[in-house]
C-alpha cells in the first residue's frame, strides 16, 4: 500500500522537539566540521553524528535537515535510548489495532510520521538487532510493516543517526548489524568535543551569559571576570557544551553583579565554596599518611600524585570540606585548588 501524504509538517517538527537552534563557534574544528555538515546535507544520503554527550549532535541533526532539500517536510526525533526494547519497534513502525493488549486503534510511527522529511535515530547503537532488520529494510526498500499487519507501507525518509558508543566494535560483536552500519556510514561526522574548541568557550559563555541576564529582566550584559575566564577556559567539560550553558546560567543568576566572579562546576557544592555532602566513609576514613621512605620508593610522578592527594584529603577534612578554606591551608588560589582538585577528582567519589 503506498504511503498517504499526511498533513504533518509543522506539526510534526514541533513534536518532536527539534528546532533549528544555533551553532557558535570560530575555532578551526568547529568550522571544519560545519562546512562538512553543509557539503552532506544537500546530499540525500544517511548520515551518521558520532560524538560525546552534550556536543550537540541533535542541533546538528538539525542543521542538516534545514539545510536539505527536506527542509519543508518534518524533523521527526527518536531518542532510542529512553525507550524499552519491546516499545522501540511499535514506536518506530507503529501498531495496528489489536496488535497487542492495549493496543485498541492504529497508531502511526516515526517513519511514517517522518515521511517525505528526516528522521533523526538519537542513540542508536541501543536499537535491538531484531528492530534494525526493520530500520535496514526502509533504509533499503521504503517499505515496512505496522505491527500486527502485513499491510506493507511505503515511505520517503532520510534518516540521520546518532551516537557515542563505538559502532563499529558493535557489529564486531554482532550487537549491531553490518549492512545497517554500512548504509548508515554514507557519512560519518565527528562533533568535536568542546575541550577541542577552547577558541569557542568565551564565544559560548557570552551567548548564554547574555540570554540568561535578558531572561532575568537584567539591563547590563554580563561580563566575566580575568579568574572566570580562565576557570572557563581550564576546565575540561566533560559535559560539553550543555555542561557549558548550565554553568553559566547558574553563574549568571547567582551574581548580584554583571561582573561574574565566580564560577561553580558542579551543582552539588554548597554556596561559598562548600563541597558536597561527604560519603559516610569519608567522614570516618582516616587521613593517608605516607612516610618518607615509602616515598622514596616510588617513582618521582608517582610519588607526587600519592602526596598531593594525601594534602588534599588533609586538607579537605580540616577545612570541614569547604574549598575556599582547603586552598588556603595548601597556600593554593581557590583556581589553583579547583585545578589539584579535578586532577585527582577519581580519589575522593
Amino acid at each position: 500500500m503506498k504511503r498517504k501524504t499526511l498533513p504533518i509538517g509543522e506539526q510534526a517538527q514541533t513534536e518532536s522537539g527539534v528546532g533549528m537552534g544555533e551553532a557558535l563557534g570560530q575555532s578551526e574544528v568547529f568550522l571544519e566540521f560545519q562546512d562538512r555538515l553543509s557539503r552532506v546535507a544537500r546530499i540525500n544520503r544517511p548520515v551518521l553524528l558520532i560524538g560525546e554527550r552534550g556536543t550537540g549532535k541533535e542541533l546538528a541533526a538539525s542543521r542538516l535537515h534545514f539545510l536539505s532539500e527536506r527542509w519543508k517536510g518534518p524533523l521527526v526525533a527518536l531518542n532510542c535510548s529512553a525507550l524499552s526494547p519491546t516499545l522501540i519497534e511499535s514506536e518506530l513502525f507503529g501498531y495496528e489495532k489489536g496488535a497487542f493488549t492495549g493496543a485498541e486503534r492504529r497508531r502511526i510511527g516515526r517513519f511514517e510520521v517522518a515521511h517525505e522529511g528526516t528522521l533523526f535515530l538519537d542513540e542508536i547503537g541501543t536499537v535491538p538487532v531484531e528492530v534494525q532488520e526493520k530500520i535496514l529494510r526502509v533504509v533499503e526498500y521504503g517499505t515496512f510493516e505496522r505491527v500486527g499487519s502485513s499491510e506493507r507501507v511505503e515511505v520517503d525518509v532520510r534518516i540521520i543517526a546518532a551516537t557515542n558508543a563505538d559502532l563499529v566494535a558493535l557489529a564486531t560483536e554482532g550487537r549491531f548489524k553490518q549492512d545497517l552500519l554500512d548504509r548508515l556510514s554514507f557519512e560519518v561526522l565527528f562533533l568535536p568535543p568542546l575541550r577541542e574548541r577552547k577558541e569557542d568557550i568565551l564565544l559560548l559563555a557570552n551567548h548564554f551569559a547574555a540570554r540568561m541576564a535578558f531572561e532575568l529582566g537584567r539591563e547590563e550584559i554580563p561580563q566575566f571576570s580575568d579568574e572566570s575566564v580562565s576557570a572557563l577556559e581550564n576546565h575540561p567539560w566533560p559535559g560539553n557544551v550543555r555542561e557549558l550553558k548550565n554553568v553559566v546560567e547558574r553563574a549568571v543568576y547567582r551574581s548580584d553583579s554583571p561582573l561574574i566572579t565566580e564560577i561553580v562546576f558542579d551543582p552539588f557544592y554548597y554556596p561559598r565554596g562548600e563541597h558536597r555532602i561527604p560519603k559516610q566513609e569519608d567522614l570516618s576514613q582516616e587521613t593517608d599518611r605516607l612516610s618518607i621512605e615509602e616515598l622514596l620508593n616510588k617513582p618521582i610522578k608517582e610519588a607526587i600524585r600519592e602526596l598531593e592527594i594525601v594534602l588534599l584529603r588533609k586538607a579537605l577534612k580540616e577545612s570541614r570540606f569547604n574549598q575556599r578554606k582547603a586552598a588556603q591551608r595548601l597556600g593554593l588560589t581557590y583556581d589553583q585548588f579547583r585545578g589539584l582538585y579535578r586532577k585527582h577528582h577519581e580519589e575522593f567519589h
